[in-house]
């Protein structure tokens, strides 16, 4: 299995599993409000809101839950949040990129670090991980009638690596041309159901299957921490999964 084709069945088994968890509406609502505190309400003025709310929209968020979100960041007296990714090492020496939205840094740190040692893993250095990975963007199409169409439309948008199963197909993309890929598949009758700025792997680490297991349980507790967006690892899913 190529290199993007594991790190894309991971993040849409990863989507499909907030979603029944019912965490991914809440996650979506924080990054909203972290763009917009960063660079203001207006998507058209800033482009990293633009992308976060149409990974909301493409996720069936109501627009009008959108629209709040936004005014409630600009809002007077609204409690200031900020992003922050941690750079961490988990069972067998997994690379870890945690990524979350704080109200209190500290508070954050020191609770992440906490989970981590509860499974032999710590906090790296400012660095020390993230070379190990490269910013992607990825749009997911579900239930294509007409694949070669989409794929085709998506190629011609700035698409740099596509892989398709069962109708569905997942694309990466260079970080600024998700929103092209996205607006262009849609335009094709694309159904898109997801798009997001993430981290991929440049390699994938082999681990045994007791640190695999480790770490499975691990990025869980983590995901459930209300501060954490996002969990990437370069540990290479098992085979099967």
């Amino acid at each position: 299995m190529s290199r993007h084709s594991k790190w894309a069945k991971i993040k849409r088994q990863k989507t499909a599993t907030d979603v029944k968890r019912g965490q991914l509406f809440s996650k979506l609502i924080r990054a909203i409000t972290v763009a917009a505190q960063a660079g203001g309400g207006d998507l058209e003025a800033n482009p990293r809101l633009r992308l976060v709310v149409d990974r909301a929209l493409a996720a069936n968020m109501p627009k009008e839950n959108v629209t709040r979100a936004i005014e409630r960041a600009a809002g007077a007296g609204t409690e200031s949040t900020t992003a922050l990714t941690l750079e961490a090492y988990g069972p067998g020496g997994a690379a870890l990129l945690i990524d979350t939205v704080t109200d209190n840094r500290n508070r954050t740190v020191a609770e992440v670090r906490r989970i981590l040692a509860d499974y032999g893993g710590s906090l790296g250095e400012s660095g020390s991980v993230a070379w190990q990975f490269e910013r992607r963007g990825l749009v997911m199409v579900e239930n294509t009638e007409n694949p070669d169409a989409m794929e085709l439309a998506a190629i011609d948008a700035g698409a740099l690596d596509i892989e398709r199963e069962d109708g569905n197909l997942d694309i990466s993309t260079p970080p600024e041309r998700a929103k092209d890929v996205a607006n262009a598949l849609r335009g094709a009758g694309g159904n898109v159901a997801s798009m997001q700025l993430t981290n991929m792997p440049k390699q994938w680490m082999q681990l045994d299957s007791a640190a695999t297991e480790k770490l499975a349980n691990l990025m869980e507790e983590l995901e459930e921490h209300d501060d954490v967006i996002e969990v990437t690892t370069n540990a290479a899913p098992p085979e099967g999964a």
